[in-house]
């Protein structure tokens, strides 16, 4: 597997990986995402900002993230550990269903942090949604610390901030 900076001639492969991770994620009962986001004009904006990484294996996109320092409004109401602004925040961080427990998100959030570590940054915030149980598990594992809460969209529960200091 290789994790690369991501083209915009591989929007549409983007598209297909997520939308075989938001189809497992609803056989498995999250709802986190559907068929409105992650949309293809946000997607093909992170392509545009050069900020959005793909892993392949094969040839085949198998996963996605998008690393930038843009936080959402709602974040400024967390009580960060790092209250400089020297930080990386994750977005979209997506694995094709048939690729799940084989560790592609994982090594997309070690790279990520090598990436913070490589431009000297002190942390990484993300947010992820509070009926998305595996994906906090998986961040708690990974070291990361669940600092708050927000309300990022209407008619769905909160969703819970994590940061991790490098």
């Amino acid at each position: 597997m290789t994790i690369r900076k991501a083209y915009k001639e591989d929007l549409i492969k983007i598209m297909k990986m997520y939308e075989s991770c938001v189809a497992g994620m609803i056989k498995n009962g999250i709802d986190q995402w559907d068929d409105t986001y992650p949309d293809t004009q946000t997607i093909a904006q992170d392509l545009e900002n050069q900020t959005y990484y793909v892993a392949e294996d094969k040839e085949v996109i198998v996963g996605g993230i998008n690393i930038d320092k843009n936080q959402d409004l709602t974040y400024l109401d967390v009580n960060w550990e790092d209250t400089s602004s020297e930080f990386l925040v994750v977005h979209r961080l997506a694995v094709k269903e048939k690729f799940w427990n084989k560790k592609i998100g994982k090594n997309l959030m070690l790279f990520t942090e090598k990436m913070a570590i490589k431009r000297g940054l002190k942390s990484i915030r993300l947010d992820t949604y509070s009926g998305n149980l595996k994906a906090m598990d998986f961040y708690i594992k990974l070291g990361y610390r669940k600092l708050g809460a927000i309300n990022l969209k209407p008619n769905k529960n909160e969703y819970y901030c994590f940061e991790k200091i490098i």
